[in-house]
Parts: structure tokens; sequence; C-alpha cells
């Protein structure tokens, strides 16, 4: 069973939390985006073989592009058309392993 979208108090409370992460909102497709950097295209590639564990765990999978040291991502959740925990779960873990 899938989460529903995000409403209310608690949809509020996790756009703020994740906007002072620096993703940014999208108010047409409800979803988030954030860009990473990295040193290289291998500290790339290798965060987002992490990030693809954590998804697979979560069964929950990002849109992103990759260009050597940069890697776009945008969440959403396609089923509930809109943010839902899994893409508040999936940006933390994102941005944990980014720290890394």
């Amino acid at each position: 069973m899938r989460p529903a979208k995000l409403t209310g108090d608690t949809r509020a409370a996790a756009l703020a939390e994740l906007t002072a992460a620096g993703w940014v909102h999208d108010d047409k497709r409800d979803a988030i985006a954030k860009t990473y950097r990295f040193d290289d295209f291998s500290a790339a590639f290798g965060w987002m073989t992490r990030v693809a564990m954590v998804a697979e765990k979560l069964d929950h999978h990002p849109e992103w592009r990759n260009v050597w040291n940069r890697v776009e991502v945008v969440l959403t959740t396609h089923d509930a058309k809109g943010l839902t925990a899994l893409d508040q779960a999936l940006a933390r873990e994102m941005d944990a392993l980014a720290r890394n």
C-alpha cells in the first residue's frame, strides 16, 4: 500500500524541512527537486549507486539525470499524484548519503 499525498500541517512541515535542506518545490508537478554536485563522475555515480539501494528498499525510485559530477533529482509519488512521506524519506536519505 502506497502512502497518501501529504496535506495540511504535515505537508507544510515536510516542505519547510525539505526547502531548508535545499530542495525546491515544483507546484505544477507537486514534486521536489535538487541538484547534487560531487568532485567527479566516480563520486557522483557512487552516490547514485548507494541511493539506488535505498530506493529499492523503499520501493520508491527517483527521476534523475547525471552529467559528469552533477546529479539532478526530482521526487514525487506518481501513484498519489504528488508528494508523500516516501519522497520525504528518500530526500533525507539522499542528503545523508551526500554528506558522507
